[in-house]
């Protein structure tokens, strides 16, 4: 029996009125969550058209040729922008008659891509009882014929399996949400026998062991400790319509794990850096859980992939704005001493719906900027007046110190003048890895000459 994929009414409205205008066909995204049965779509997006394949695009009884690298970098832009909860359940294209030949070799090697290239920037790992399926949704523009298919993209040589396409009004107003803001303050060092990595690649690596600590922090969900297996809704008023899925959001605290329990042993590790990363700020994190039979595992689970998504997309985004402004990454890792404010976040909700998308502003992007770029990766109309900044915008900071005087807790790094109270700075420190190597040595050698002497 395959899988069954409820969806939105508006999503079937959203795919029937896309028309080809001469094209050979039209792809995009199908977005939604998944559970152990059956997954909710409600929202698809189009793929931007580039305008050099306009030209190829007219000529239907060509054969059926996707731009992979352009799909799957649209899937990348969508993706930073689905809170917790929400994820690119597959793709869907509209072909002609004359293309409906062509058409399955294409979807699965479009699908393949997009998922490859999904899970390789993602700090968590799917679990076991999850799904690694995703869904090819194929609609021929002149009769109207759906087929629906799922791909295991863990298999590459997996055949596809057929699956249940069920339309359902009312779906987007069927969500339960989750709050939370998050403190952080992470040091990642910069290995100096990783030198010839990338700086993004160093901050991924580095941001591991703080995956580590929220995934196994502790979550009080409206100040209490619930069971994992527990009804997210137990203890909660219930009334008709079910307007716990409208109302006030789930607020959660988040509890990181600082010292190790007794009986774990602990190890330290010297390492030469040739720099570090500060990361610090706070953030405001959201995830969504559909409102059927919510389980607490299944949202907390949402919001803590909310949170390591978070991180690693500011991450990700400086990077690429450095790049834009001509400053390689290389330059800014052997720089002395730099702060860089880091996008606030913005979200903006799914027309119809209590749930949010989100994207990331910088201090000089404008409104009329956020909103261009939601219709553009989105393709649904979005009002300036619905943008919510969830961050104040702070001015950045960008200094140059060359006292490379050491501190091993960072309590003596320049800061800015002015607090910045929700702000995510990047700050680049150099030269303390060795000392702080020979401090570690030197603390091991005294507490060996201690223990032995007694």
């Amino acid at each position: 029996m395959g899988r069954t994929y409820i969806v939105e009414e508006n999503v079937g409205q959203y795919l029937a009125n896309i028309s080809l205008q001469g094209k050979a066909f039209v792809s995009g995204l199908l977005i939604g969550q998944c559970s152990s049965q059956k997954d909710y779509v409600i929202l698809a997006t189009r793929t931007p058209p580039k305008e050099e394949q306009n030209e190829n695009l007219k000529h239907p009884k060509a054969k059926l040729e996707v731009d992979e690298a352009w799909a799957t970098e649209h899937a990348n832009q969508v993706s930073r922008m689905l809170p917790g909860g929400l994820l690119i359940l597959g793709v869907f294209i509209i072909t002609t008659l004359e293309m409906g030949n062509d058409f399955q070799n294409a979807l699965r090697r479009l699908e393949f891509a997009v998922g490859k290239s999904m899970n390789k920037k993602r700090l968590w790992n799917f679990t076991e009882e999850e799904v690694s399926e995703l869904v090819t949704l194929h609609i021929c523009s002149s009769t109207k014929k759906i087929l629906c298919r799922t791909y295991d993209i863990n298999d590459p040589k997996s055949s596809a399996k057929p699956a249940d396409w069920k339309y359902q009004s009312g779906l987007l107003t069927s969500w339960l949400s989750l709050e939370c803001t998050v403190h952080i303050n992470i040091h990642i060092p910069l290995s100096s026998t990783s030198a010839s990595y990338t700086l993004e690649k160093n901050t991924k690596n580095g941001l591991a062991r703080w995956a580590k600590q929220i995934e196994d922090g502790v979550y009080l969900i409206n100040g209490q400790v619930k069971a994992e297996d527990g009804d997210l809704l137990e203890g909660q008023k219930k009334s008709r319509g079910n307007a716990q899925a409208t109302g006030h959001p789930f607020d959660v605290r988040v509890l990181t794990q600082l010292l190790l329990s007794s009986d774990r042993r602990s190890t330290a590790t010297v390492q030469i850096c040739s720099g570090s990363i500060n990361l610090k700020g706070a953030m405001k994190c959201r995830a969504y859980v559909h409102s059927s039979k919510p389980k607490v595992k299944d949202a907390v689970q949402a919001l803590k992939r909310d949170i390591l998504n978070t991180v690693a997309d500011h991450c990700e985004i400086l990077f690429e704005d450095l790049l834009l402004n001509e400053i390689p990454p290389k330059k800014v890792m052997n720089s002395e001493n730099e702060f860089h404010i880091l996008p606030h976040r913005v979200f903006v909700p799914i027309p119809g719906s209590t749930v949010t998308l989100s994207d990331y502003k910088f201090g000089d992007e404008s409104a009329e900027e956020m909103r261009d770029h939601f219709i553009e990766m989105l393709d649904h109309r979005i009002q300036i007046e619905d943008l919510e900044i969830a961050e104040e915008i702070s001015t950045a900071c960008v200094s140059s110190s060359m006292n490379t005087e050491p501190s091993l807790d960072n309590t003596n790094d320049e800061q800015p003048k002015q607090p910045i109270k929700t702000t995510i700075v990047l700050k680049i420190q150099h030269n303390i890895g060795v000392i702080a190597a020979c401090a570690v040595a030197v603390l091991a050698a005294g507490i060996s000459f201690h223990y032995f002497s007694d």
